[in-house]
């Protein structure tokens, strides 16, 4: 691991293609390794990370709507109802359906569903947190600002939304 907190925002700007290559593949193994804990929890369960996802993101906002995860999730209707179809039989997930409007569906965690998470979200966190606190505090705000400036402009704009409601 190379830290590398002190190179300055200016040095940055003249990045070569090797050192954006080395970047590319710097993410692709930290995202091997972000996903790799809680893939080793989801296959005790059956799961793939599409159920890691749904877990996730109805957790950060109980009752969210089958319709706003799937804005969330980018995925077909059919992928996401394959996914929600398998945690609902599994009482992971509770369906509710709307009080104003009887068609929406609101999705909830149930207790079993909050204990998957936490044991998923734990995993990640701590890799997180380890990684941030060799990095330094620098390194965490910068981070941040470079995942949001990689984001589609449309994905930014769901993201933000999340991080105002949560």
């Amino acid at each position: 691991m190379t830290n590398s907190s002190n190179i300055t925002g200016e040095s940055l700007l003249y990045l070569t293609d090797n050192q954006l290559r080395q970047g590319i593949e710097a993410m692709f193994f930290a995202y091997r390794g972000f996903t790799a804990d809680p893939d080793r929890i989801l296959v005790e369960y059956g799961y793939g990370r599409a159920h890691h996802r749904a877990v996730h993101f109805i957790n950060g906002s109980p009752g969210t709507t089958v319709n706003n995860l799937l804005n969330i999730l980018g995925v077909t209707k059919q992928s996401l109802n394959r996914v929600l179809r398998t945690l609902v039989n599994d009482t992971l997930v509770e369906v509710k359906v709307g009080t104003q409007d009887k068609r929406e569906r609101h999705l909830y965690l149930t207790n079993q569903g909050r204990e998957l998470q936490e044991r998923l979200s734990s995993a990640q966190s701590n890799r997180m947190r380890k990684a941030f606190k060799y990095a330094g505090p620098n390194a965490v705000s910068g981070f941040k600002t470079v995942l949001e400036a990689m984001m589609d402009p449309e994905l930014n704009k769901i993201y933000s939304k999340l991080r105002k409601e949560g």
